[in-house]
């Protein structure tokens, strides 16, 4: 099968959507079907061979982070002539209904095309209230769609219309389950894990690091690796000066070393505050035999079974973590429980089996002899129209 693959969010900054989309391209390659990528990403980015930089990102706010994504009518001509000479057997767009790459290939096709929705959104949102009928109009030639999880399936039926069928996240699971810890870990007195972005209060780092102070009375030599883009400040300004040296910043890491650094920690912990639809880091702690330890989020409260393979907590409430923490910490029984159930459930995410089930969504729309082609009635005036109008969310 000859599949396209539109990702929204740029090739060259790391994202959950991007991370996806790069392993799902890898899995599908290995199962023996061809693959090619349209995606933003500055031109002088290094991409594998079966991916098209469409053109440069623009950072833009969306779900309480900042989005990089492409759009207009240069992209528009791209997305179109990429289709043209793909002659696909499936399109599979990534979140369709962002004012980037995937919209404007919903725009631009017809035939077989399946949508996969990443984000979640607490209740009804305005944005895509007020744009309704636009979204129907782009979003009625795909003829299937998968959520990540029950919070974005939520979110589709809410506020789309449809259904979508739950195909999770997945993840290279060999490639935590043998990860080795870095040099001097796991700390002698217990070594805490953060990963997110530094400067993105969602991800709820000041929260970790209020309870750090509280973690380190109770535990002294307590460390803590802290893994992500953004400015390291925020540690400056509101630890101790004497709890700085028990602190790693490692900021952004490759793949290698993320998966070295969970498997470095006796507790992985996730403060974050909202805006989660799936939460992958979980997924990748819990591969890496590493004990969770969670906000109680409706999306992490799903991936950890409902409490049953990690520890979950209070969300926003640093009195809560640092409990939580310190008795997960001083208590090797509870968390080798964890990791016990946590080593099975995890199976279901790794990579060959979510994309064994995204391969049967494909040959559901798939018809014999079909390809996608671009849409003759969505031709460029009607695109430059609703450019010029701001027909989009």
């Amino acid at each position: 099968m000859k599949v396209g693959i539109v990702c929204p969010y740029a090739w060259d900054v790391p994202s959950g959507v991007a991370i996806h989309v790069h392993d799902l391209a890898e899995e599908l390659l290995r199962m023996g079907h061809e693959v090619q990528v349209l995606a933003p990403g500055d031109e002088d980015t290094e991409v594998p061979d079966y991916v098209t930089i469409a053109g440069k990102a623009v950072p833009v706010p969306f779900n309480g982070s900042v989005a990089r994504v492409l759009f207009g009518p240069r992209s528009a001509s791209k997305v179109r002539r990429w289709l043209r000479e793909g002659e696909f057997d499936v399109l599979h767009i990534h979140s369709p209904v962002s004012p980037s790459l995937g919209m404007l290939a919903c725009w631009a096709a017809i035939g077989p095309i399946v949508a996969t929705f990443h984000a979640a959104v607490d209740g009804r949102s305005k944005a895509m209230s007020a744009s309704y009928y636009l979204l129907q109009a782009t979003l009625e030639k795909v003829r299937a769609k998968i959520a990540v999880s029950e919070e974005a399936r939520r979110t589709v039926v809410e506020n789309i219309g449809g259904d979508a069928v739950l195909i999770p996240n997945g993840i290279d699971i060999s490639r935590f389950t043998s990860a080795e810890p870095l040099p001097g870990y796991p700390a002698e007195r217990g070594t805490i894990v953060f990963l997110g972005r530094l400067d993105e209060p969602r991800k709820g780092l000041p929260l970790l690091l209020e309870a750090f102070t509280t973690i380190s009375d109770e535990i002294p030599g307590v460390r803590l690796i802290v893994i992500g883009p953004g400015e390291a400040d925020i540690i400056d300004e509101m630890v101790p000066m004497g709890l700085r040296s028990r602190i790693d910043v490692l900021g952004r890491v490759d793949e290698q070393t993320k998966a070295r650094a969970l498997a470095s920690a006796d507790l992985y912990v996730a403060p974050h505050t909202g805006g989660e639809s799936f939460g992958i880091v979980l997924v990748e702690a819990m591969a890496a035999h590493t004990p969770v330890l969670a906000s109680d989020l409706v999306a992490f409260r799903a991936v950890l079974d409902d409490g049953r393979c990690g520890q979950l907590f209070p969300v926003g409430d640093s009195a809560a973590l640092a409990k939580e923490t310190v008795k997960l910490l001083r208590d090797p029984d509870r968390r080798a429980t964890l990791r016990e159930r946590a080593d099975g459930h995890v199976q279901q995410y790794d990579w060959p089996k979510v994309a064994a089930r995204i391969v049967s969504v494909y040959e559901t729309v798939a018809v014999s002899g079909e390809k996608v082609r671009e849409d003759d009635r969505q031709g460029p005036g009607m695109f430059a129209g609703r450019l010029r109008r701001g027909d989009y969310p």
